[in-house]
């Protein structure tokens, strides 16, 4: 029964983040909720990434983890959805 709990919790954070980057996707251009799509990136980019060159191996090292505020509001509702689905189960 745990594991259904956890998978659910995964499936429910999943889908909040995705959810919230569609949102600030579609509502960039819209002038009152252009703020949902107001984020930052933080990592190593992925366009210009760490090498190591090693003479017989190259290794390429990138990594970005990218928030808005769209995505920070849907994980939170997701959340609140998963305390209330939780306890049907």
């Amino acid at each position: 029964m745990k594991w259904k709990k956890n998978l659910m919790l995964i499936f429910m954070l999943l889908a909040g983040v995705i959810v919230g980057a569609l949102l600030a996707k579609v509502t960039t251009d819209v002038p009152f909720l252009g703020w949902l799509s107001y984020g930052n990136s933080i990592g190593i980019d992925v366009a210009n990434p760490m090498i190591l060159d090693l003479s017989v191996l190259k290794l390429a090292f990138g990594f970005e983890f990218g928030i808005n505020i769209a995505q920070i509001i849907c994980v939170i509702l997701s959340i609140f959805m998963y305390k209330g689905l939780v306890n049907r189960l």
